[in-house]
């Protein structure tokens, strides 16, 4: 119950201050417009073969964005006392960070529903079950759930914002680039292969590109249902290992 309170104090505080959802608006806008019309006639032929290839990896990258953003706000207000009015209130200690992370869901709705939105307006067309579409969209906010606490952890041993903001790009870049976000994976050196298969990123993606636009679309040999289990493992695991660590870090700072 304590996060839920502090969760809706989160997003009253967005609703106040909309720039917050300028990264959840307009990157996914951007994002796609560049890759897929500047550089879809040159990997792929052509912009509409490239959009349905593109966006499912887009949407992942925009994820992977928006999850760090959570790492700079508790930063910030832990920089501002935010946290010392927290531990004189009768509740959990763990519940600020629960209740952070549970607002930042609407965040991450709005990003993946802005990402599919566009993607439809300029020319994406589903090609699977209007189920497997919605599953697509709560399994990947599953997932941007489970990242967040790796920038939570980031955002309370970091001494800035602006440490947390490098040090998470520092983390989302080896994964969404080194990734199938953009290209085939078989299109890449051998020794980059090697990374691409052991990216759990990669597995979001292939997941995502199953449920969305079907197996044609997925690298050759892949499986969604194989897929889908290792996203959902790596959830498990993201948050068995960084919300403790989290939580630790949170208690060593108050």
């Amino acid at each position: 119950m304590d996060a839920l309170i502090l969760a809706r104090r989160t997003v009253t505080k967005m609703v106040r201050n909309p720039e917050q959802f300028i990264d959840v608006t307009l990157q996914p806008v951007l994002m796609t417009v560049i890759f897929v019309f500047i550089f879809g006639g040159a990997i792929a032929g052509g912009t509409e073969q490239y959009l349905q290839f593109a966006l499912p990896g887009i949407i992942v990258q925009t994820i992977m964005f928006t999850s760090m953003t959570i790492g700079v706000n508790l930063n910030t207000d832990l920089k501002n006392g935010v946290f010392d009015r927290f531990r004189s209130l009768p509740i959990s200690r763990s519940a600020p960070l629960l209740g952070a992370v549970t607002g930042d869901i609407v965040r991450h709705t709005i990003a993946v529903g802005v990402s599919l939105l566009f993607g439809v307006l300029i020319g994406f067309r589903f090609h699977t079950a209007w189920y497997e579409v919605v599953f697509a969209v709560v399994l990947m906010i599953v997932f941007a759930v489970s990242l967040c606490w790796i920038s939570v952890l980031v955002g309370m041993l970091a001494r800035s914002s602006g440490a947390v903001q490098g040090l998470s790009f520092l983390v989302v870049f080896p994964l969404t680039f080194g990734s199938s976000t953009f290209v085939p994976a078989d299109t890449l050196p051998d020794w980059l292969q090697g990374w691409v298969a052991v990216n759990p990123v990669t597995h979001v993606i292939e997941s995502m590109r199953g449920l969305l636009v079907g197996a044609d679309y997925m690298a050759p040999g892949s499986d969604l249902g194989t897929e889908i289990l290792w996203v959902l493992a790596s959830c498990v695991v993201l948050v068995s290992v960084f919300f403790p660590l989290a939580t630790w870090a949170y208690r060593r700072k108050i």
